[in-house]
């Protein structure tokens, strides 16, 4: 293959994907630390399958990455809009088999009604060593900085919300 049938990496598609800002009943703020990166927490997101509706795909990855079910939660609200990020250089043409740039994303926000014992991140495909119920500041402070304008963008949206 030539180099000048090569797309710049910045031409590639966003990676559709979905995500839940997961709140307790005292507002706080589910977070994992990621099994590839520690020290890097982030909320429960994934890519989309083939077909699946954003809402089907958000509570899929729910249930595969921290075993809590549609039936223990309460949909509050959610983006108006795809929420994009590029990766970073070191990532861009490696992540995802470099075939995107980044992700563009649909969050919901929603209430566990269910109490810590539905949540268990001991799954098939574990992504998260530990947990904990964050607040605002440190969901934004932990999260790895190429995503950190994602987070606070969400903090802004569900604001009315998180009050």
């Amino acid at each position: 293959m030539s180099l000048e049938n090569v797309l710049p990496l910045t031409d590639l598609p966003y990676r559709p994907c979905v995500g839940i800002m997961l709140l307790n009943k005292d507002g706080l703020i589910w977070t994992g630390e990621r099994t590839d990166t520690a020290g890097a927490w982030q909320m429960p997101q994934g890519g989309m399958d083939a077909g699946e509706t954003i809402e089907v795909a958000g509570l899929r990855e729910l249930e595969e990455e921290i075993s809590v079910t549609a039936d223990q939660i309460t949909i509050l609200a959610r983006t108006k809009d795809w929420v994009t990020y590029d990766l970073p250089g070191h990532l861009l043409g490696t992540a995802w088999r470099g075939k995107y740039r980044g992700q563009k994303q649909h969050w919901f926000l929603c209430r566990l009604e269910a109490g810590d014992s539905a949540i268990d991140i001991n799954t098939e495909h574990p992504e998260f060593s530990r947990w904990r119920w964050s607040t605002a500041d440190e969901l934004v402070d932990d999260i790895v900085p190429f995503k950190k304008a994602v987070y606070q963008k969400l903090l802004n949206e569900f604001a009315s919300f998180l009050a």
